[in-house]
């Protein structure tokens, strides 16, 4: 998850992340996070399969915005 500089979270998939952060901070990743910079990566995790990690992608792109928060706390746990 990455948290944009008006305190929204994002959350995407990708194979490498320092990739994939360094194309968002030259707004050259999502729309949505251009013109929203300076971006701060919040929240990492590792998951088997792509298609795993879409699963919880969706899952967490479901919750709102005080559970994503104590996702990035570490309150609560992710599992596939």
């Amino acid at each position: 998850m990455i948290r944009a500089s008006d305190n929204t979270l994002y959350t995407g998939v990708t194979t490498d992340v320092a990739r994939r952060l360094e194309q968002h901070g030259s707004g050259k990743g999502a729309k949505y996070l251009k013109g929203r910079s300076p971006i701060e990566l919040v929240f990492k995790k590792e998951i088997g399969t792509r298609s795993e990690a879409q699963r919880l992608e969706h899952w967490v792109k479901q919750q709102s915005k005080q559970d994503k928060e104590r996702i990035i706390k570490k309150q609560i746990s992710l599992s596939i």
